[in-house]
């Protein structure tokens, strides 16, 4: 059984940053993707990172302020997320998709989720 243990959430001034870490265990090359939902709203793909060379894939509205990366040997994956504005205020998800040759951050694709952190972005 796959599991994802997301930490590094937590209460942020608007222009500030957090970095996110999903631990991913059993040890294995997985894509993982990171997603968020808001209150009231649909969850939504941010991120992923592709298992076989690292390579980022991000959403339009996400980029230039969010940065995936991974390390393999402490099997993590981080989300640095840079200038957070009130309207970033999510729930934050990483999840394994174990079969895609490359990531997108379609929520169908991946199997596995962890629990989610809290992100809250005061103005």
């Amino acid at each position: 059984q796959v599991q994802l243990v997301e930490s590094g959430g937590g209460l942020v001034q608007a222009g500030g940053s957090l970095r996110l870490s999903c631990v991913v265990s059993p040890s294995h090359f997985y894509n993982v993707g990171w997603f968020r939902q808001a209150p009231g709203q649909e969850r939504k793909g941010l991120s992923c990172i592709n298992s076989a060379d690292g390579s980022p894939y991000y959403a339009d509205f996400v980029k230039g302020r969010f940065t995936i990366s991974r390390d393999n040997v402490n099997n993590t994956v981080y989300l640095e997320m840079k200038n957070l504005k009130p309207e970033d205020t999510a729930v934050y998800y990483c999840a394994a998709d174990p079969k895609s040759r490359r990531c997108l951050p379609h929520q169908i694709l991946y199997p596995y989720w962890g629990q989610g952190t809290q992100v809250t972005v005061s103005s």
